[in-house]
């Protein structure tokens, strides 16, 4: 029996995940434990979270671990140079979504946590060209929209203007 979340994004992430890496796996996923951490352990997957260590500099953590992949949901986003940690996992399989750029609105910043914001929304063929300079063959990729229940042109865009992008990659 299928499962449906709260929020889109979970759903085709879940959906994506289990396509491209059917459980029982091991995942090493980068960002503290959250929601999708469980909805991962509901489904199979036995997971470890990082602990909220500043990526961009403090990589040896995706060293530590022998997993069957990581994972990235919504993390590259944030960080100033993802290229650093993505060109040191040592595992082969990499699953991951980024926000894609939308044309319509600017790059997201919360008014309350300065940790969230984007310093990057990407386009497609950019998160491609930094998967391939850190190392990384794109196996599988998938797009899709996150509408919203609100009135406007914004609103309307966001049913057919894709937000985003999952890749399923493995080291070259």
């Amino acid at each position: 029996m299928k499962t449906y979340y709260p929020q889109k994004r979970y759903q085709h992430t879940i959906e994506f995940l289990e396509k491209v890496l059917p459980a029982p796996a091991t995942i090493l996923d980068l960002g503290t434990r959250n929601r999708f951490s469980e909805i991962m352990e509901n489904h199979g997957y036995t997971v470890i979270n990082t602990n909220g260590e500043d990526l961009d500099i403090l990589t040896d953590i995706v060293k530590e671990h022998k997993v069957d992949a990581v994972t990235s949901f919504e993390i590259f986003e944030h960080m100033l140079a993802p290229l650093n940690v993505l060109r040191d996992i040592k595992s082969t399989k990499l699953i991951t979504t980024v926000p894609l750029n939308l044309w319509f609105a600017k790059a997201y910043r919360s008014k309350t946590e300065e940790w969230d914001r984007h310093y990057h929304e990407f386009e497609d063929w950019q998160f491609d060209w930094l998967l391939d300079k850190s190392g990384w063959d794109i196996i599988e990729k998938e797009k899709w929209t996150s509408p919203i229940n609100k009135i406007g042109f914004r609103p309307i865009l966001r049913k057919f203007v894709p937000r985003y992008y999952a890749v399923y990659a493995e080291r070259k």
